[in-house]
């Protein structure tokens, strides 16, 4: 730390002529600032105006966006208030008090916050789902997107394919291959895009010869132990380009945040807020109604996965959200486990994923008729006749139920729909309580309203069996 008289001596320069130039330019910024933020003041809308200096607890929610001073969930007129009453002492700094991420909260940032409201700012910074803070400059017109499930989440914003100049080589297959997935109708307007790789293994070189203004990376450090998406984002970082970490459906986890989020980034709120109001309908009937079921009334629930007597991963999370109680609390990581013991622990319910990686194609998927169940049968009965699980409830009762790794949150072909796998989990564990719940008529909605696609479920697509009643 430096002495009172080094810094006096450093300051010795200045003689009473340099004081007032200085003090002159001082004043010459400060009411440059005063009158920028007055004018913006002018352009703001009338929704960005709160009722209160709102300060918010729900972290989960918070939108990491540099200027969310108050660090609730939107940024607003509240934000801008927030930022002046730490600069005159009255309240405490937050890391989003900084809109323009110079290391200080000053009269810029009150500007910075304002032309975020009003969607005219140069460039945003906020912390991604990977914990990097990232700056992009603005506007974005081109996109690398490695994973389905951002490529999705933009579609849903409604950012244009025009704008995507590279894409995961999955979204062009056609369900021949390793995984067995065919997106080639979900995603139409991509198939002549060029590709970049797969999401655990992105093309570094392919993605810079795009010349890209940000690339769209997972937030997961690689493929099961690898760091092969870790490396790619260096790489990226290394040549300039901004790299965007997002889960963007991955698990349903951090959708409201993250879209949320992508809002801003994109200028795109008034989508993302209409897809979230949406989106909740649905989530909060499920929450409201499984709040008052008693314990002695959750189904006992064994969640199977791609392979036999495969289970676990944050699909335990989605059996408990829905008003069931998983059989294997304990098993938090995907994991083998032994017949026996589904014997013993004896569920009332069995949900079976049909992914391709497993059943084979053909199963399942945007690309079948309607009424093509034969395969998706299969995979039920062959759990309904496994010899060892003849005794449990679940088989004795026909409440075995098969659901598509399309519309879950997780394997080679998830996307970002994994909140459909929650609404009809309910309905099968509840089907009394949520008899008014119409699964299938939630998803064709996204299909046409979110995503733009003309696929009518009444004659395309086989994704659960049985259907719920």
């Amino acid at each position: 730390m430096k002495s009172e008289d080094a810094e006096h001596g450093n300051a010795g320069w200045i003689n009473s002529g340099h004081r007032e130039t200085v003090w002159r330019m001082c004043m010459l910024m400060s009411l440059s600032a005063f009158v920028c933020a007055f004018i913006l003041f002018a352009a703001v809308p009338a929704y960005a105006y709160g009722t209160d200096l709102k300060e918010s607890t729900d972290s989960h929610h918070t939108i990491q966006i540099y200027g969310n001073a108050n660090e609730d969930d939107t940024i607003d007129m509240r934000d801008v208030t927030y930022i002046k009453l730490v600069i005159f002492g009255k309240k405490p700094k937050t890391e989003f008090c900084d809109a323009n991420y110079d290391g200080r909260v000053s009269m810029l940032d009150v500007v910075q916050t304002k032309l975020i409201i009003v969607g005219k700012e140069g460039e945003i910074t906020f912390i991604d789902s990977y914990n990097k803070t990232v700056t992009v400059k603005k506007p974005i017109n081109r996109i690398v997107v490695t994973w389905r499930g951002q490529l999705e989440m933009l579609r849903t914003l409604g950012v244009g394919a025009d704008r995507i100049v590279g894409v995961e080589t999955l979204i062009q297959s056609s369900g021949t291959g390793k995984y067995g997935v065919n997106y080639k109708i979900f995603f139409p307007e991509y198939l002549d895009k060029p590709t970049v790789g797969t999401v655990w293994h992105p093309d570094v070189e392919k993605i810079l010869s795009l010349n890209p203004d940000c690339v769209f990376l997972i937030a997961s450090p690689g493929f099961r132990g690898e760091t092969a998406v870790d490396d790619a984002a260096d790489a990226l970082k290394s040549a300039g380009i901004p790299v965007l970490r997002f889960w963007c459906g991955v698990y349903d986890r951090d959708v409201i945040r993250e879209i949320r989020m992508l809002g801003y980034i994109f200028n795109k709120r008034e989508r993302a807020e209409e897809f979230i109001q949406w989106r909740e309908e649905f989530m909060n009937l499920i929450r409201e109604r499984v709040e008052k079921i008693s314990e002695e009334n959750k189904p006992k629930v064994y969640f199977e996965t791609g392979r036999a007597y495969y289970t676990g991963g944050e699909y335990i999370t989605n059996i408990e959200f829905c008003g069931g109680k998983t059989i294997f609390p304990e098993v938090t990581e995907s994991t083998q486990v032994d017949p026996e013991a589904v014997v013993e622990r004896n569920p009332d319910v069995i949900i079976k994923v049909a992914a391709p990686y497993a059943t084979g194609p053909g199963v399942t998927g945007y690309d079948l008729n309607a009424d093509d169940i034969t395969k998706i049968k299969e995979v039920r009965d062959e759990i309904m006749n496994r010899p060892e699980l003849k005794n449990v409830n679940a088989v004795k009762n026909g409440r075995v139920y098969v659901i598509s790794s399309y519309i879950v949150g997780y394997g080679p072909a998830s996307g970002g729909r994994a909140f459909l796998h929650k609404v009809y989990m309910a309905k099968w564990l509840h089907p009394d309580l949520f008899e008014d719940l119409d699964p299938k008529a939630i998803h064709q909605e996204y299909l046409t309203r979110f995503q733009g696609l003309d696929i009518d479920l009444d004659e395309k697509g086989v994704f659960v069996y049985p259907e719920p009643s």
